[in-house]
């Protein structure tokens, strides 16, 4: 895995001493993401640097940005191309002579080949940067799920690029003025959702898209997306072994590796069923690596050792205890904007300790967002059957106002009754959204300063998660769901977070289930199938009844969760304490601290329901401390 930073220059003059020492710059910032080794490419028109963590071809041959045998074409390639060995034979066939046994080189030769339809035939996780010396443009692409990270900034004739925003910020042309709206977003979905980043004229290039730009000129284009269209008719069988081979395949292309692998465990059916394959597929144990908690609510550390036993696997467990507080500060500083999903802490410390035994490790992501497997989907189904029990008028007029006398007592039931009479009137596009929102609007119109809300008055973060609702091809309630999930929490947050904690410590990770062949198999999978009554992944778990135990596939679902509420009051109080006290801090500007204390004092006294508010809150100012408007850049 690797890092890549580059601009266009486009100064009447240009200084090539300053643009190499902003090179330098771009790629220490990143040098996590890539420490094995380093290289740069400027001329008067362009300047790449890359940061390279070895994982295919271990020689310096390998190093990058790499120059096509032409020298029309140079590459600062982020990712793993899976595929690159048929690729390969292919390129061979029509007479291409590779110097290196990289992907890379695969890579660049197909694009010299077909352009951007090289893209159709990759298997990957990748983000990539190409020169083109002759035309004098920039091509960036990002996978089709969105895997790995890429940002471009655009303004006044500039252009630039990075994995990640803190390389960009170590352009000193690159402003830090906030986009009121991305705060806006950050605290209804727990990040900024793409193609927007928490500053104004920087940009994430969204999953499944290239773009193109000479500097004056920029052109974007989508090449790939899941359709839901198309329900397949095989039976049930068929899809159990059509779906085994798929996933097994998967895990086959991601054990290619030159360097140590391994693998996450938490003992659900996704890693389970991978690490079960990943088993008899190598001749050796699995090195597995698994996170456990104080709190039994919370630990699954009984049931990854399970799994370890069964599969005879090299075995590893971390449990957190007092480590919260003392990493915190420093572990959100791998978020380059706002970022407070609480598994990114435990998602931190697997990786680092996977990262002592092994350079890559394969992990379960996708499967549910695939398969359904998040308890919102049952929740969300049982809401739109007893939504249909009731007329629309009674929905319309009578819920609403149910919900507010229900909002005007302060228990425990009537805050339940609050929230299922309010989302029972809504429709089920407008309930999912209000599903995925992470900060109550109770709470937003209580702490939220009057200015900051007129600035963002008329926006509604919500219409995210609508348009991709309305725009799913398909009329199945569970399958328009999954996609707008696809779209949005899948690449937002589940695949951030991954990325930056597993790269904060050089870690390079790998989903399966994220194989677009798999993804799209799933699309066409009967959501019948998915999801039946309460039990979520059905098809997952009868395709993997042949691997795997009874009690691995049908236990609860506990999720990546964390004991977030006890955080708060005991190991990270001191920490929360400093920013909800703090006068000057970010949240400042848009909170009315005030008010956040009295939040925070509820809290303490025992009451939970504004945790995630509360984190959120402490996450966005760990953040201002760092990148925000004036922040101390601590990269």
């Amino acid at each position: 895995m690797c890092g890549l930073a580059g601009f266009l220059r486009t100064e009447t003059t240009p200084n090539r001493d300053a643009h190499r020492q902003w090179l330098e710059a771009m790629g220490l910032a990143i040098v996590h993401r890539g420490p094995d080794a380093s290289g740069h490419f400027l001329d008067d028109s362009v300047g790449l640097t890359h940061r390279r963590l070895s994982i295919l071809d271990l020689s310096d041959s390998g190093k990058q940005p790499m120059k096509s045998p032409s020298g029309r074409y140079f590459i600062s390639f982020n990712g793993e191309i899976y595929n690159y060995r048929s690729l390969r034979k292919d390129l061979e066939a029509d007479g291409y002579v590779f110097r290196t046994g990289t992907d890379t080189e695969v890579l660049l030769a197909l694009f010299e080949q077909k352009g951007y339809r090289c893209l159709d035939e990759l298997n990957g996780m990748f983000a990539f940067a190409i020169w083109d010396a002759e035309a004098k443009q920039v091509f960036l692409a990002r996978d089709r799920l969105g895997e790995k990270p890429l940002y471009y900034y655009e303004e006044g004739g500039r252009f630039a690029f990075a994995s990640e925003l803190k390389s960009l910020l170590k352009l000193p042309f690159i402003p830090r003025t906030v986009r009121p709206d991305s705060v806006k977003d950050f605290f209804a979905y727990q990040y900024v959702p793409d193609p927007k980043t928490i500053y104004k004229n920087i940009h994430k290039l969204p999953p499944g898209h290239w773009l193109v730009s000479d500097g004056v000129r920029t052109e974007q284009h989508q090449y790939w997306d899941v359709s839901f269209s198309q329900v397949t008719a095989k039976s049930l069988s068929e899809i159990e072994d059509e779906l085994y081979s798929l996933i097994e395949d998967s895990v086959k292309l991601r054990m290619v590796s030159d360097v140590p692998l391994g693998a996450f465990l938490s003992g659900g059916v996704d890693s389970s069923a991978i690490v079960g394959l990943m088993a008899g597929l190598s001749d050796r144990p699995v090195t597995t690596c698994s996170i456990g908690f104080d709190s039994e609510r919370f630990d699954e550390v009984k049931y990854a050792r399970k799994v370890a036993e069964q599969f005879q696997t090299n075995h590893h467990e971390f449990t957190v205890r007092e480590n919260v507080a003392d990493n915190l500060a420093q572990i959100a500083r791998f978020f380059d904007e706002p970022f407070s999903d609480p598994s990114f802490v435990p998602t931190f410390f697997v990786s680092q300790l996977a990262r002592r035994r092994v350079t890559v490790a394969l992990a379960g992501d996708g499967g549910d967002e695939n398969f359904a497997g998040y308890s919102k989907y049952y929740t969300d189904y049982v809401e739109n059957r007893l939504r249909k029990l009731f007329p629309d008028a009674v929905r319309h007029g009578l819920f609403p106002r149910f919900a507010q006398l229900a909002g005007m007592i302060n228990t425990p039931m009537a805050r339940k009754a609050q929230s299922l009479v309010g989302t029972l009137a809504l429709d089920p596009d407008e309930a999912f959204s209000v599903t995925n929102s992470f900060f109550r609007r109770s709470l937003w119109d209580e702490v939220v300063r009057d200015d900051f809300r007129r600035d963002t008055t008329g926006y509604d973060p919500a219409d995210i998660t609508r348009n991709h609702y309305r725009n799913a091809g398909t009329d199945d309630h569970l399958s328009r769901i999954l996609y707008t999930d696809i779209k949005t929490y899948l690449p937002g947050d589940i695949l951030v977070k991954v990325d930056r904690m597993s790269m904060a410590n050089s870690l390079e990770t790998r989903a399966p289930l994220l194989d677009y062949r798999v993804v799209e198999y799933a699309a066409g999978i009967p959501s019948a199938l998915k999801m039946r009554g309460k039990e979520k992944k059905h098809i997952l778990k009868e395709t993997f009844s042949r691997l795997l135990t009874k009690d691995i596939l049908y236990r609860r679902k506990m999720g990546f969760s964390v004991p977030l509420a006890d955080w708060l009051r005991n190991e990270i109080r001191t920490l929360a304490n400093s920013v909800f006290y703090n006068e000057e801090a970010g949240l400042a500007h848009f909170f009315d601290m005030e008010v956040v204390r009295a939040v925070w004092q509820r809290h303490l006294q025992g009451e939970n329901h504004h945790s995630q508010e509360l984190w959120s809150m402490l996450n966005f100012e760990l953040w201002w401390q760092a990148y925000g408007e004036g922040g101390k850049d601590m990269t």
